[in-house]
């Protein structure tokens, strides 16, 4: 038996229907807004070669962790969804073999974002009124593959198509870039960028970090060898990157540590890291000192940093070993803001030119560290919900906790985040609706006019995002 597939329009919506009316009208002010993608991970092959996606599993499963992370949680094997292993192993590569396979799970994605996005995704890009199930997914599968073959369905259609002003993706400090070339000399008229994310040289744990500062050196014309030429490096990079777009930076660091060691400190650990015989402190002082680095590198070059720490990355050694990074088995950890990034702030916390935006898995930080310290310092932004708070219930958390503290003004608006480009209109939707209907609440509570609300709607789903990115 299939189920309807139905996008209320009035979903996320408060339940009192006089509020509710208030979000509805805030909504209709910002939900046909271009979209403003700051900071994510979609693959800039995609627009840079316009191919079409290969199928509805290569889509939406094997690349999407926020996916197969709940169905490996239910004991489906990634193997059977056809996720690439490291050392190319055999997997399942049989892509309606991998959607049934998931159609045949999605019930595991209640209640979750994913199952939204999803959904979202299914009827209102590709048009279906039955809900995904184990008797619809072969209907499903031959739809959207005979869509995905269509010239309005390869990736600069759909970027049209979706409003997307600007998109983001994020390369590391190794990357050459060449798709950001080619999408540059296509004449194209849709602009996705780079975001430079140093963490493989500046990270003495990351795998190969020893090779990766030999190969920083070729690409640099550095000398690596000495802190001088390797912070160089850093600076010739970044400038690369500016050059193909970027305006901002990224930092994955698994917590807040900063540090603001003398020269001869600084040189010293960097020789202890770059020789590979540092211990777990040193390293964690090193990423320290990375971050303070970059904070003035970035009042040199005018990128904006971002921060993004308090991740447990690659938790299960098995999955990380057998399919490497970004496989679902990153986990939150607690992360203290207020002591960690003192050395940074008492450097440059008072530089109105300086431009961090903080992230954060650890919530309990929202009205106990993190609002008190945007809310004082010009130098800090906070960036939206993220990762596995990138959720309905995880943006009425921050604005409940964040605004009364830092306000609204000294938040960053939204960003996806995602590696999922189909996800994205949906990600933004669901931010939107969340806004209008936190602001219909104050509205409600006669803590804010209608109108200051409608403006405030406007700054959130977009105008907040472009002025703290510098776009």
């Amino acid at each position: 038996m299939s189920h309807t597939l139905t996008m209320h329009p009035d979903r996320l919506f408060p339940a009192d229907a006089g509020t509710r009316a208030v979000a509805r009208a805030l909504y209709q002010n910002v939900k046909d807004l271009p979209i403003i993608s700051p900071h994510g991970h979609t693959d800039p092959a995609w627009f840079a070669t316009n191919e079409p996606f290969a199928n509805a599993a290569e889509l939406f499963i094997t690349p999407d962790h926020y996916v197969f992370r709940m169905l490996y949680s239910q004991g489906v094997s990634m193997e059977s969804l056809g996720v690439p292993t490291v050392d190319g192993a055999e997997v399942e590569t049989d892509g309606r073999k991998i959607w049934q396979r998931f159609a045949d799970h999605y019930h595991l994605l209640r209640g979750t974002p994913s199952r939204m996005w999803l959904d979202s995704v299914f009827s209102e890009v590709f048009g279906f009124q039955q809900r995904l199930d184990s008797g619809t997914a072969d209907a499903y599968y031959d739809r959207i593959n005979e869509k995905l073959a269509t010239d309005a369905f390869r990736p600069r259609a759909l970027f049209d198509r979706f409003n997307i002003e600007l998109l983001a993706t994020t390369e590391g400090p190794l990357d050459d870039l060449a798709h950001h070339r080619t999408i540059r000399d296509s004449g194209w008229g849709g602009r996705v960028i780079t975001t430079y994310r140093p963490d493989a040289v500046t990270d003495p744990d990351y795998e190969g970090f020893t090779d990766n500062l030999a190969q920083f050196a070729e690409l640099t014309g550095e000398d690596t060898s000495t802190w001088t030429g390797y912070l160089n490096a850093h600076r010739a990079r970044r400038a690369f990157f500016k050059s193909m777009g970027a305006t901002a930076t990224d930092h994955g660091h698994p917590s807040a540590t900063t540090a603001n060691l003398s020269r001869s400190e600084a040189e010293a650990l960097y020789d202890t890291v770059r020789s590979g015989r540092h211990s777990a402190g040193e390293a964690e002082l090193f990423r320290g000192q990375m971050l303070t680095e970059m904070a003035g590198m970035s009042l040199e070059d005018d990128l904006v940093m971002q921060i993004h720490p308090g991740s447990f990355r690659n938790h299960n050694e098995f999955v990380f070993q057998r399919f490497g990074r970004d496989k679902g088995a990153d986990i939150p950890s607690p992360t203290g803001y207020v002591r960690a990034l003192k050395p940074l702030l008492d450097k440059y916390g008072r530089e109105p030119a300086l431009e961090i935006i903080l992230f954060t898995l650890d919530e309990t930080s929202y009205s106990r560290e993190l609002a008190p310290l945007a809310g004082h310092y010009p130098c800090l932004r906070l960036g939206p919900p993220w990762w596995f708070h990138d959720s309905p219930e995880g943006m009425r958390r921050f604005r409940q906790q964040a605004t009364e503290t830092a306000g609204f003004y000294n938040t960053a608006g939204f960003n996806d985040d995602t590696r999922a480009f189909l996800s994205i209109p949906a990600r933004h939707d669901v931010a939107r609706r969340m806004d209008c209907a936190f602001l219909a609440e104050l509205v409600a509570d006669h803590r804010l006019q209608e109108e200051e609300a409608a403006e405030l709607a406007v700054d959130l789903a977009y105008n907040l995002a472009k002025q703290s990115y510098r776009l």
